[in-house]
């Protein structure tokens, strides 16, 4: 199939904003917030910082979710076999050419916003620790782009939940509290490993969903390396898993006050999600947990945060 030839002249601003999966938004403003949530909880928030962190996150989840289009659908992903929602390239709605050229554009956007994230964060203090920053934004864009796209791309050799748990856990905390701060400590690896835990989750319920049509399209993601029973059991290890590092990171703190715990508040709607992705068994019925996961990651940051604001 020749996908240039694929879709309408001009797509509707409808089409594109469909394209741009905005559902799975909350998840990547979630580590900003985790981030942000300790920088203020140290009294050491950096408003201007914060913003272009939350803009850089959305430019480059918008690129990922663009290039996941495109290349799930050349590399046969996005099928008529598949039973999620279908996508615009495969659907017709945005040809492979406009899509291209969304992707080189969303590519701009968060590579702009970076600089200026880095410039605003750090200045022209520390040469080295800006041309790390840069290198690890270049990364976070190769990695939005590469995950579908490319010779080899990466999640169809079942490696992105390790990308996820990297740049939606370690990067998107670590990396936001140290450009408001200019300090990272150790013990924050629990909280960012939380929220690594409960982003590949989503992409858990996500594989879990489109594994008739991974399967026949090569696309070897870890529910298709597992199997569908063994994906279920490896989906509460991430919600479990997640949830015991934010409690030893609790119990290590030096005071002990009930403030921080008022995250157990998001556990009945953790609890559920891993009970009806054991139960649902059809694409369409699970479909809309990868939207509740997203926002049960949320609620989960919010509590969490303004209990360890409140805890100070």
């Amino acid at each position: 199939m020749d996908f240039e030839k694929i879709g309408p002249k001009r797509p509707s601003a409808g089409t594109w904003v469909s394209a741009f999966r905005l559902r799975t938004l909350p998840l990547a403003l979630s580590c900003i917030g985790m981030g942000g949530f300790l920088a203020a909880a140290d009294h050491l928030s950096r408003w201007p910082v914060l913003a272009l962190c939350v803009l850089t996150t959305l430019f480059l989840q918008i690129l990922s979710n663009l290039a996941n289009d495109y290349g799930d659908t050349k590399h046969g992903a996005d099928s008529q076999h598949r039973e999620g929602p279908q996508r615009a390239v495969q659907a017709g709605q945005i040809s492979s050419a406009q899509m291209k050229g969304a992707i080189i554009l969303f590519s701009a956007f968060s590579f702009v916003s970076g600089l200026t994230l880095l410039w605003v964060a750090l200045g022209t203090s520390g040469l080295y620790l800006f041309l790390f920053f840069l290198l690890l934004g270049v990364a976070a864009i190769w990695a939005a782009i590469g995950y579908t796209n490319g010779g080899k791309p990466y999640g169809y050799a079942g490696l992105g939940d390790i990308s996820v748990f990297f740049f939606f856990g370690w990067v998107g905390v670590l990396g936001t509290y140290f450009l408001q701060t200019g300090r990272v400590f150790s013990e924050l690896l629990l909280p960012a490993s939380s929220l690594g835990f409960f982003s590949a989750a989503v992409l858990n319920v996500n594989n879990i969903r489109d594994i008739k049509s991974d399967e026949l399209a090569g696309k070897r993601s870890v529910p298709v390396r597992l199997g569908a029973i063994r994906a279920r059991r490896y989906h509460w290890f991430l919600l479990l898993a997640g949830v015991a590092c934010t409690v030893i990171y609790i119990g290590i703190r030096e005071n002990f006050t009930l403030w921080p715990w008022l995250f157990l508040g998001a556990l009945p709607l953790l609890l559920y999600n891993g009970r009806e992705v054991m139960r649902r068994q059809t694409a369409s019925q699970l479909d809309p947990l990868l939207k509740q996961m997203a926002l049960s990651t949320l609620v989960f940051v919010v509590l969490l945060g303004l209990g360890l604001v409140l805890d100070r």
